[in-house]
């Protein structure tokens, strides 16, 4: 074959490509304008929709913050993105996740599992967890019997790190480190390691002597006793109580308390009042010695630290329920940026 016959050739194929190209384009538009506006709007909406929930999934969650558990770093109704790349991306919401060798670090804002939530089915799960991620939070259909929102997720600080033991004096965080013998308050620590956050408290040291006297009168209440002058005046200040036909006697918070400083005193008083109690001992020596956090856990609090139900109340969380980082506060648009942590 000469020059002239393979330039004819490719001459002659390029001519068919382009004529099949341009053909398949007039296909491709004709289709196009026979295509129902509304079947056209809903792919649209669609490929959006499953765009959205790709980023959410794996990338970027739109978490809107549901309690002052976290003020004054995060208040009521901020609204973040949370990096869910980080610690390694759930593959199915709420059932399988992969987890990176990066793992929570001290004084990081982590958005994990609640652990004190009730399931409603795992259809439901997904189906609410999918409608949250693609209104970027705007709609929650996980509520109680009451209409309030279940926390599905918490939001919270990463406090207490593996191998930690955690204790509370007057309601401020106390340390013992791995291989260390001497408690060292959370102020120090931070000092130590570098870190800024706020710790906000709202008893002060004094509020604590009616904790204990209120503790002690529940412990009296609970044996069928009779509390003093000063101890029904502690018990009234935080509690209501009731008795009923039978003569059991029953409380209910009335007003914000430091509920660990109560039960810490409750279960001392009850255990010395019957010191054959293993559950008394044991629940006193809990609350007085703290909290253990094991290898595979991290102990999460709130910066408010008297207005937030955090692992205080549920005790360490699993890593792999952590699900991500706290990154970026996009509304509201006064407070517009990234989330120190």
């Amino acid at each position: 074959m000469d020059f002239h016959d393979w330039g004819v050739r490719v001459q002659s194929t390029t001519e068919r490509f382009l004529t099949w190209r341009k053909r398949r384009r007039l296909v491709k538009k004709e289709r196009q304008k026979q295509k129902n506006v509304i079947l056209d709007w809903l792919e649209a909406i669609g490929s959006a929709v499953l765009i959205v929930l790709l980023i959410n999934q794996f990338f970027l969650q739109a978490y809107q913050i549901p309690s002052q558990s976290m003020v004054s770093t995060l208040e009521i109704g901020d609204r973040i993105f949370v990096n869910k790349l980080i610690y390694g991306p759930e593959l199915i919401p709420g059932m399988a996740k992969i987890n990176f060798h990066r793992k929570p670090r001290r004084a990081e804002i982590i958005i994990f599992e609640n652990p004190s939530y009730i399931s409603s089915g795992p259809l439901m799960e997904i189906l609410q967890r999918v409608i949250y991620m693609v209104t970027l939070s705007l709609v929650d259909i996980d509520r109680d019997e009451f209409g309030n929102p279940k926390h599905h997720f918490l939001i919270k600080r990463a406090v207490g790190m593996p191998g930690d033991r955690l204790r509370l004096n007057q309601g401020n965080v106390e340390f013992l480190l791995p291989g260390e013998t001497e408690w060292i308050p959370e102020q120090e620590l931070q000092e130590v390691l570098g870190f800024d956050y706020e710790i906000r408290r709202m008893f002060s040291p004094s509020e604590y002597g009616f904790f204990e006297k209120a503790g002690i009168g529940l412990a009296l209440l609970d044996s069928g006793l009779s509390p003093n002058a000063e101890q029904e005046a502690a018990i009234s200040r935080y509690f209501r109580t009731s008795t009923n036909d039978e003569g059991v006697v029953s409380w209910r918070q009335q007003s914000l308390i430091d509920n660990v400083a109560v039960e810490k005193q409750r279960y001392k008083t009850l255990y010395a009042l019957k010191p054959y109690s293993h559950l008394f001992h044991s629940q006193w020596r809990l609350l007085e010695r703290g909290w253990y956090v094991p290898e595979d856990r991290i102990f999460p609090m709130g910066d408010n630290r008297d207005d937030s139900r955090d692992a205080r109340y549920f005790g360490p969380v699993r890593m792999e329920k952590v699900l991500g980082r706290a990154l970026f506060r996009y509304w509201p648009i006064g407070r517009l940026g990234g989330i120190r942590s």
